[in-house]
């Protein structure tokens, strides 16, 4: 497709990548390049000097879109070669006008209101046939509020034949239907593989017994989506004709789990009903079209359900009278207000109608619930891929203390990465566990971490093995995705690790990726997948077979060998290890639901078993009595938006992160000051086996990001868009506030030279063109700003951009802690008692304070310094001090050399708060000294030693 220069404003691309979350774009661009070709070519004649370029463009216009329109109810096949067989004769005035009734319908989204049965339309067809739609199509879309989804039919038909299947559903539709839907059919494996990714109005899937397996159409994208599914296309084509629909069903749900699938067979269904599991029903051949259009209605009805919202709202409009807590209940505490009228008007009635403190009168409690809130539960369980989902509604840093909670006893040993969130070292205080930090990979040009080495995992349970400790670790902490966007890869990191610890929890705070289940490639990499898979590989018969050969050949061999299997990938006994995995999820940062919704989802084999109890008094001990249901509703509510269309709006996501990506890059002014970071910045080349470097590059184009998600040890997220912006004299908290106080262009993070745009489901186009116009306006002023500079100025100005490109302070990993804070004097293993630390610094004479060069004196001095608390800058928005922890030279001078105005913890006026050498002696004496033995208890009578 050819393209023409755009102004900097149009966030638009004419990129010829064809990556699968491109297709939209492309289908989208294509049919208003035809419109706008056609409305062009109709005011021309034949020999007029544009005419002949012109035919050729819209000839290859129709060229391109001609496979697309064959996965689409909207326009359509039918539709499409109608408007194709115009344009080959000549009719470019009907060309024109229909080109120009269909885009508008299609970027309206007026189709999705156009019930064919009702407006008594044959099919999209008719459209063509009028010079302009009825009065009657008008009233009835304006009037249409049902949601609308399309039906995708898989069966070997003629296009006569798929025409008067179309027929027969429309024929079997009703007035009151809940949904109105189109069909869609294809006639290969292929093809519905195709029709899936490419189209996301499709929410149901019926297959019949007979399909090929191949496709006529040439796509770009089926490659793509065989690297998602993992499997070899030859292995799926030389399966019998009669596996063939449920190999389909399988793949099909590992693209979208979503889908509601059917089936329709001549086998006897009793016969088959052990391999239905990836279906919702099976139909004989002989069953009428009435019974599956009634199913279909009633699956995507399962997944409309929102139980939780539908009660508060059935509640809020009761004549209540309250007699309770909540004067705001009603809103009668404002209404009769004479000075906080404009609450109502800021707010509208409804949140106040809603408020209440009851659980009953159709309500639930959170704390107990029985009936809409514990089925809202159950639904987003389902939706997550998780076994249990709790709702949580003063957010995830509440999530991981109750997790952390139920899961640890005091005296065990955690694992979790140095730079994680605050709350994750609060929760390990809480429940009075040893921490054992393990330092993620610096990125010191940036000022920020990646994550955690799988090796450097693998070394610290070695060590702690050696040291007899192994039987104390009881979990694996990790943030996945980091608030940056570097994501793990959870299964094998979970694969290796209960190769090594059998019984190990696995908590991975998802906070920033509740998207991530809703695209088939980001999926890959959520822990809840990677339970699921990892759980069904190990009860396999052939994992199981291949374990024992593997057992065989290695681990006899090298048990003693740590450089073996830090060198080896292991394998975890599939009759000893147990998948046991939490994710903590913040729905409200990147997904609809109010501020602080959140979500604990559970995939833990022994969780109904061993850990219910107490995971249900945690959850006691840390949620409120008095949950606000407005939240509650707004999590059911983003539950069931993302089973519905999750995976149109990932997509979206993912469209426009590398639109902007593309922008900024291809612009030589842009270019000039800003770079985006890619894989080869963010993720070392040891953990990118796949060898890419970018995304998007102004002298390569695109990279195949699947290839990395598929094989590297750390990947990118790409809705995660980190600009450099050192090279603009301005650190990354002064550009944020430029942003925001100059443009009102918020964000979140910032390090010292970067700020990071992240590309949220909430976001559309015109943001990112928004954005586009704002960064080249400031490139602007910055090259004037330039040229009127002196040299004096010139010289101070390029003294800055050395300060934040080339003079960055290093990245301080973790030092350790005091031996005042280790469990014995001469311990060998790095896990510290940071609970004692915390509660020791709650005495003032255990404590004093020194300036940051004071201290620095002081090391040079040869003195011991512990740090009393935890100390976080912000940016980077990690604690570089903990209670207990060495302070070091290396963290010193990072706290003097980081230019940031906010840190957390310490007092400029005051210093550091360190503890005292005498406090550190009596606490390193205390820790020294052996605990008096006591005398056991004596054992009841029968009981075994």
């Amino acid at each position: 497709m050819s393209g023409r220069q755009r102004d900097a404003t149009d966030a638009t691309s004419t990129s010829d990548y064809t990556a699968l979350y491109n297709a939209a774009r492309l289908r989208t661009d294509s049919w208003n390049r035809l419109r706008d070709l056609a409305r062009r070519l109709r005011r021309l004649k034949p020999g007029d000097p544009e005419f002949e370029p012109l035919m050729r463009e819209c000839a290859a216009t129709f060229t391109f879109l001609r496979p697309s329109e064959r996965y689409h109810a909207f326009p359509g096949w039918q539709v499409f070669e109608q408007l194709s067989k115009n344009f080959d004769k000549g009719a470019y005035e009907a060309v024109a006008r229909q080109s120009i009734r269909l885009v508008r319908m299609m970027t309206t989204n007026a189709y999705r209101r156009l019930d064919l049965s009702r407006a008594n339309l044959h099919d999209y067809a008719d459209l063509l046939n009028v010079t302009a739609l009825t009065d009657a199509v008008h009233e009835q879309m304006q009037r249409e509020e049902r949601p609308y989804f399309e039906l995708l039919l898989v069966d070997e038909l003629t296009p006569a034949e798929q025409a008067e299947q179309q027929a027969k559903f429309l024929s079997v539709r009703r007035k009151d239907d809940d949904f109105i839907y189109s069909v869609v059919a294809v006639d290969s494996f292929e093809d519905a593989l195709l029709a899936a990714v490419l189209n996301f109005n499709i929410q149901s899937v019926l297959i019949r017994s007979n399909f090929g397996f191949r496709t006529r159409t040439r796509s770009p994208f089926l490659a793509e989506v065989y690297r998602i599914l993992g499997d070899d296309p030859a292995r799926l084509e030389s399966a019998l004709a009669s596996e063939r629909s449920m190999l389909l069903g399988r793949a099909l749900k590992s693209l979208r789990p979503e889908l509601d699938l059917f089936i329709v067979t001549d086998a006897p269904v009793e016969n088959i009903i052990a391999e239905l599991s990836d279906f919702e029903r099976a139909f004989y051949l002989q069953e009428d079209y009435i019974d599956q259009h009634l199913s279909i209605l009633k699956a995507v009805n399962e997944r409309y359900e929102s139980p939780f919202f539908s009660a508060l709202r059935r509640y809020s409009s009761k004549p209540t009278g309250a007699f309770h807590a909540l004067p705001i209940s009603r809103g009668k505490s404002i209404t009769k207000s004479h000075w906080i009228q404009e609450m109502v008007e800021f707010y509208g009635n409804n949140i106040f109608q809603a408020e209440t403190s009851a659980t009953t009168g159709g309500l639930d409690s959170l704390l107990q619930p029985t009936g809409p809130l514990k089925r809202a539960q159950e639904l987003a369980a389902r939706a997550f891929g998780a076994r249990r989902t709790y709702f949580v509604t003063n957010g995830t840093s509440t999530a991981n203390k109750i997790v952390l909670q139920a899961l640890i006893r005091p005296g065990d040993i955690v694992l979790l990465s140095h730079d994680c969130h605050k709350s994750h070292p609060y929760a390990v205080i809480l429940a009075g566990a040893a921490p054992v930090y393990l330092d993620a990979y610096p990125l010191s040009d940036y000022s920020m971490y990646g994550g955690v080495p799988l090796s450097q995992i693998k070394r610290e349970l070695l060590r702690l093995r050696r040291a007899g400790k192994l039987h104390r670790v009881k979990m694996l902490l990790l943030t996945n995705i980091t608030f940056d966007g570097i994501a793990y890869d959870p299964e094998r990191v979970m694969e290796e690790v209960l190769a090594i610890k059998p019984d190990m929890i696995f908590v991975w705070d998802e906070a920033w990726y509740a998207y991530g289940r809703f695209w088939p490639t980001l999926r890959q990499r959520t822990a809840m997948e990677a339970a699921a898979r990892l759980r069904e590989r190990l009860r396999s018969e052939a994992y199981r077979a291949s374990y024992v050969a593997w057992h065989a050949k290695f681990e006899r061999q090298n048990l003693d060998d740590d450089a073996a299997w830090l060198e080896t990938r292991l394998r975890p006994d599939p009759h000893a290890a147990q998948v046991r995995v939490y994710v903590t999820q913040s729905t409200h940062k990147t997904l609809t639901a109010l501020r602080q919704g959140s979500m604990i989802h559970v995939h833990d084999q022994d969780f109904e078993e061993h850990v219910e109890p107490a995971f249900d008094e945690a959850y006691m001990t840390h949620t409120s009595t008095s949950p606000n249901y407005q939240i509650l509703a707004s999590l059911d509510m983003g539950r069931r938006q993302v089973e519905l269309e999750g995976y149109e709006l990932v997509h979206r996501s993912l469209e426009l992160a590398m639109i902007l990506r593309e922008r900024i890059q291809a612009d030589p002014l842009l270019y000039r000051y800003f770079r985006i970071l890619g894989p080869r910045d963010m993720v070392p080349e040891q953990y990118r086996p796949s060898g890419i470097e970018y995304y998007y590059d102004r002298n390569h184009g695109w990279s195949p990001l699947e290839n990395a998600w598929h094989s590297d040890e750390f990947v990118l997220d790409p809705t995660r868009v980190t600009v450099h912006v050192g090279r603009t004299g301005m650190d990354g908290d002064t550009f944020k506030k430029l942003l925001m106080d100059k443009f009102d262009i918020q964000i979140n993070k910032t390090s010292r030279n970067t700020v990071l745009f992240m590309i949220n489901i909430g976001v559309g186009r015109g943001a990112v063109a928004h954005l586009v116009k704002v960064l080249t306006q400031i490139a602007k002023e910055l090259d004037e700003t330039s040229d009127s500079m002196s040299a004096v100025a010139r010289r101070l100005h390029a003294r800055k951009v050395a300060s934040l490109i080339e003079d960055l302070p290093p990245l301080p990993n973790f030092s350790s802690f005091h031996r005042a804070f280790l469990p014995e004097e001469d311990s060998t293993t790095p896990e510290g008692d940071m609970r004692r630390a915390f509660f020791l610094a709650y005495d003032d004479g255990a404590c004093h304070y020194l300036s940051l060069h004071a201290a620095l004196q002081a090391l040079e001095n040869g003195e011991d310094l512990a740090a009393a608390t935890f100390v976080t800058p912000y940016p980077p928005g990690f604690p570089v001090l903990v209670p207990g922890q060495v302070v070091t030279r290396d963290i010193l001078r990072y706290l003097l050399e980081v230019d940031v105005k906010e840190i957390h913890g310490y007092e400029p006026e005051f210093g550091l708060r360190l503890f005292t050498e005498d406090t550190l002696n009596v606490s390193a004496a205390a820790a020294a000294t052996p605990p008096k033995a006591k005398r056991p208890r004596r054992q009841p009578e029968g009981a075994g030693t």
